[in-house]
């Protein structure tokens, strides 16, 4: 597998990355999105994350009550 160029935001060029999880990733079903300069270590995200899935990884945040200013 070889390995995309990308503009690396930690070296301000074009770096290759690699694969956080080649084989099979944690977070999403199929291709993991996310990357890692092999230079520096900066990691960006390659790629979409289907929306029904990103909803089903984040808690829903708790409700505040209102506030009326004085």
């Amino acid at each position: 597998m070889t390995q995309p160029l990308g503009n690396c935001p930690g070296c301000g060029t074009d770096e290759p990355f690699a694969q956080i999880h080649p084989d099979e990733c944690p977070d999403v079903a199929g291709d993991c999105p996310e990357w890692a300069c092999v230079v520096c270590g900066a990691g960006v995200i390659m790629g979409t994350i289907p929306a029904a899935e990103t909803l089903a990884m984040v808690e829903p945040a708790p409700a505040r009550p209102s506030v009326r200013a004085a």
